[in-house]
């Protein structure tokens, strides 16, 4: 099927305004075009209505919690009212807190280092490294990736029901996958996890972006997601949910904003209170601006609609599987099956090619930025591939040259600020690789495949 076959749904909304749509970059074979960014999955482009309620915000600059001045005080009313705005976007209980991190691995790991003694983990090997790792100080059960729904719900059943029931216990899972955006059953693997006794923290950094995300209807105990994938800039990130272990733990980091008393004992020691309410883990000065436009993309992705937004994504995933449906030698890569319910995120190999190979051409040929590699979710990917699911690997290419066989994949992501275009464009530049090869040559580099322009 070719790309102008593939007629536009005019009952689609238009893409939001991002940073960056008008960016033009240099091709290879001459000339420059537009980019087309296709690596949501990764860092989503920053929506221009969260920019501009930053810049905004920029001369009011002031360090909160801390000053009497007009600034600090607004500053401080600005981070608050962000917290609550976060708290609303995914629907906390009364007594959740929210806390301000760096980003999703930040956030997971802020919760690993709040675990009671002896707490039991239970893992998919699915998971991205950020809720794969961070449990060092745990007894940790990895668990086999799932075929469908329903045996990832009956995989942890299984396994609760032979854990030590009179511990603490935790269940970390994601909502959507980062290599192939299958959707997760959150509230099912949720209700398992209860029924049982245990926890369990979700991984939204690629759900949030895509749907909407109720901690009270997922029944989820913690959500963690990134600003940079919520469309908002580098640098922060939220992990919200129950008080109780957040409360009863060390502070993440011990210092100025933690602490609510700190007084000299007579031996020359120090006692320290410590907050009980989310600045326990906020230590330091916090990034206000970071927190400020998480806030705002929550209230932009409200107001557009998230069912919106969802028709207007599943849109772009049918143009996509549609426009590369008679091209054999893509082969999609997926847990639950091709129909299974997805965001914008599809990872995918392509016969006789080497992945980073495939990447590199399409940059430097189309302009089309995608990602490749093992996605820091190594073990999913070469389960996926067939290969050792033990074997080493790095998040970007291997060692292989153009043309060798590699154990890596090639991800295509979108979300609220893809035009269309930038979708056809890539399916039309996949068609004509796949059928006429690449228009120049290539060098591995440091690992990557790049343009060879010693000639």
């Amino acid at each position: 099927m070719s790309v102008s076959s593939l007629a536009a749904d005019p009952s689609v909304c238009a893409p939001l305004p991002v940073l960056g749509r008008d960016v033009t970059v240099p091709l290879v074979t001459g000339g420059e075009v537009t980019y087309a960014a296709l690596d949501y999955a990764a860092s989503a482009p920053a929506l221009q209505r969260v920019w501009d309620d930053v810049a905004a915000y920029a001369p009011y600059y002031g360090s909160v919690h801390r000053g009497a001045g007009y600034l600090s005080q607004l500053s401080t009313d600005l981070f608050e009212n962000a917290r609550k705005a976060v708290a609303e976007f995914l629907d906390c209980r009364p007594a959740d807190q929210v806390v301000f991190t760096r980003s999703t691995t930040d956030s997971l790991n802020l919760l690993a280092a709040a675990l009671p003694g002896d707490c039991q983990v239970f893992v998919f090997e699915t998971e991205h490294h950020a809720s794969l790792l961070p449990w060092r100080g745990a007894r940790v059960t990895y668990l086999d990736a799932p075929g469908s729904p329903r045996q990832a719900v009956e995989t942890l059943e299984r396994a609760l029901a032979d854990r030590d029931p009179y511990g603490p216990a935790l269940v970390c899972v994601t909502g959507a996958s980062n290599v192939t955006g299958e959707l997760w059953p959150v509230r099912e693997l949720a209700a398992a996890a209860h029924a049982h006794g245990a926890r369990i923290v979700l991984d939204a950094a690629q759900l949030a972006p895509h749907h909407p995300v109720s901690v009270r209807e997922l029944d989820v105990d913690w959500v963690a997601f990134s600003g940079h994938k919520l469309y908002a800039p580098f640098g922060s990130g939220v992990l919200a949910g129950r008080s109780d272990w957040l409360r009863e733990a060390e502070p993440y980091l011990a210092g100025g904003g933690a602490s609510r008393k700190v007084t000299r004992r007579e031996d020359g020691g120090v006692d320290v209170e410590w907050h009980e309410t989310a600045a326990r883990h906020e230590a330091g000065s916090p990034n206000v601006i970071g927190a400020y436009a998480i806030a705002s993309a929550c209230k932009a992705l409200t107001e557009a609609g998230f069912d919106t937004l969802v028709a207007r994504e599943q849109h772009l995933i049918r143009r996509v599987r549609e426009g590369l449906a008679d091209v054999p030698e893509v082969r999609f890569l997926s847990l639950f099956g091709d129909d299974a319910p997805r965001v914008g995120v599809l990872s995918f190999v392509v016969d006789g090619w080497n992945s980073s190979h495939f990447a590199a051409a399409l940059s430097a040929e189309y302009g089309i930025g995608v990602r490749d590699g093992l996605f820091c979710a190594h073990p999913l990917v070469r389960t996926l591939l067939g290969g050792d699911a033990q074997a080493q690997g790095e998040c970007g290419a291997p060692e292989a040259a153009p043309g060798e066989k590699s154990l890596n994949a090639i991800r295509v992501s979108f979300g609220a600020g893809t035009p269309d275009e930038h979708v056809d464009r890539f399916v039309a530049a996949v068609q004509e690789l796949v059928r006429d090869g690449a228009r120049w040559n290539y060098r591995t580099e440091d690992g990557r495949c790049v343009p060879d322009t010693s000639a």
